[in-house]
C-alpha cells in the first residue's frame, strides 16, 4: 500500500514544530528557564564586552594607588626617623655593596618627591576610577534594561559616576574589614582569648565560621552594587537573591583560583607572569558574575516590565499599473489559420 500523497512533508512539519530538548527541559524546570534567560540577558546587552573593559580599568587604576601607597609610606617614614632607619638597615643587610646603597637612594628619592608623586597618582587614580565606575554603571544599566529616555548631561554625569565612586570605596573599604575580622586567624584569635584551645573541632569551626563570614560580606558588597550603582532606581528584593548566588559564585571562584596561584607560582615564570595573570583573570571573572547575577536579577518575573514595541510607521498607498500585452505576430497569424481552417470544415459540413 501506497502513502498518499504530502504524508512525508506532514510529518516533516510536524517534527519541525516539536519543541527540541532545552525547549522541553526549560518548560518543565522553571529556574533552568530562568537561568537561560538570564543568559539570553547578559549575552544581547554584550555582557563579555563590559566584563572586558571593566577589567581594563580595574588593571590600569592599580598603577595610580600604587603610587599613592608609596606617597604615603613616604609620608610614614620622613615622619619617624627611626623607623626609617631600622628599614634602611634592614636593606643593608638584605643586599650588600653597592646594589644595596643604590636602593637607598632610590627609597631616599621617592621619599623626598613624596608629595609630587602623591598628587599625580591621586589625580590619575580619579581619571581611572571615574572611567571603571563609568564603565560598571553602564553594564549594569544595559543589564537592568535601563536607558529608555533621555541621559543627563556630562557634567551631572560625571558627578553622580564621583558619588558613586567614593559610595563604592566605602563599601569596599568596610567589606575588606569585615573580612579581614572574620579570618581564620582573627578567629583562632578570638578563641583564644576566650580560653579555648585549638583542637580539630575548632579548627573545623574556624574554617566554616571564616567561609561564612566572607560569604555574607561579599552578599552585602555585590547586592549594593546590583541594586544602587545602576543609574536609575531598580528593584531592591531581586537585587539581594542576585547578590546572594553572586556572593556564593564568588566563594567558590575564590577557593578555585588559591589552588590555581599555588599551582602557577610553584616556577620562575610563573613567580614572574603568574601573579599578573591570576589578577586579570581574577578581575574578568568577578566582573562577569557581578554582570551576570544582575542579568539574573532583571529576567526574575517581580522585574521583567513589559517590552516597549515601537509604533508602525505610516501607510503608504501606491497605485499599481499592470499592462497586459497584446497578441505578437506569430501568435496572430496561429489564431487566423486556426479560424481560416474551422471556418472551411463548419462550410463544408454546412453542405453536406
Amino acid at each position: 500500500m501506497t502513502a498518499p500523497a504530502g504524508t512525508t512533508s506532514t510529518d516533516e512539519s510536524e517534527k519541525s514544530d516539536k519543541p527540541g530538548f532545552l525547549d522541553r527541559l526549560r518548560a518543565r524546570i522553571p529556574w533552568f528557564d530562568h537561568a537561560m534567560r538570564a543568559q539570553e540577558r547578559y549575552k544581547d546587552s554584550k555582557g563579555d564586552f563590559y566584563a572586558a573593559g571593566i577589567t581594563y580599568f580595574t588593571i590600569f587604576a592599580l598603577f595610580p594607588l600604587l603610587m599613592v601607597g608609596f606617597s604615603i609610606g613616604g609620608f610614614v617614614l620622613a615622619s619617624q626617623p627611626e623607623l626609617l632607619a631600622d628599614v634602611q638597615d634592614r636593606v643593608r643587610a638584605s643586599v650588600s655593596g653597592d646594589l644595596g646603597q643604590q636602593l637607598i637612594q632610590l627609597m631616599d628619592s621617592a621619599i623626598e618627591s613624596r608629595t609630587s608623586v602623591g598628587i599625580i597618582g591621586l589625580l590619575a587614580a580619579a581619571w581611572a576610577g571615574l572611567g571603571w565606575m563609568a564603565n560598571l554603571r553602564e553594564a549594569l544599566s544595559q543589564m537592568w534594561g535601563l536607558y529608555r529616555g533621555e541621559r543627563p548631561g556630562f557634567l551631572r554625569t560625571k558627578l553622580s559616576d564621583l558619588l558613586a565612586l567614593l559610595s563604592a570605596f566605602v563599601a569596599i573599604a568596610a567589606t575588606l574589614a569585615l573580612s579581614a575580622l572574620g579570618s581564620k586567624s582573627v578567629m583562632k584569635n578570638v578563641f583564644e582569648l576566650v580560653g579555648l584551645e585549638e583542637t580539630r573541632l575548632l579548627s573545623v569551626v574556624f574554617r566554616v565560621a571564616s567561609v561564612v563570614v566572607s560569604v555574607l560580606v561579599s552578599w552585602l558588597l555585590f547586592t549594593v552594587v546590583i541594586a544602587r550603582l545602576p543609574r536609575e532606581k531598580v528593584g531592591f528584593r531581586g537585587s539581594v537573591r542576585a547578590g546572594l548566588l553572586a556572593a556564593v559564585a564568588f566563594e567558590l571562584f575564590k577557593l578555585v583560583g588559591a589552588v590555581y596561584l599555588q599551582s602557577v607560582v610553584t616556577g620562575p615564570a610563573g613567580a614572574t607572569f603568574g601573579p599578573v595573570l591570576g589578577l586579570m583573570v581574577f578581575a574578568y571573572i568577578t566582573a562577569r558574575l557581578i554582570l551576570f547575577a544582575t542579568a539574573w536579577a532583571a529576567t526574575l518575573p517581580e522585574n521583567m516590565g513589559e517590552e516597549l514595541v515601537p509604533a508602525p510607521g505610516p501607510a503608504v498607498i501606491k497605485n499599481r499599473m499592470i499592462t497586459r500585452p497584446g497578441l505578437g505576430p506569430l501568435q496572430t497569424t496561429a489564431a487566423a489559420a486556426a479560424g481560416a481552417l474551422g471556418a472551411l470544415g463548419f462550410s463544408r459540413w454546412l453542405r453536406r
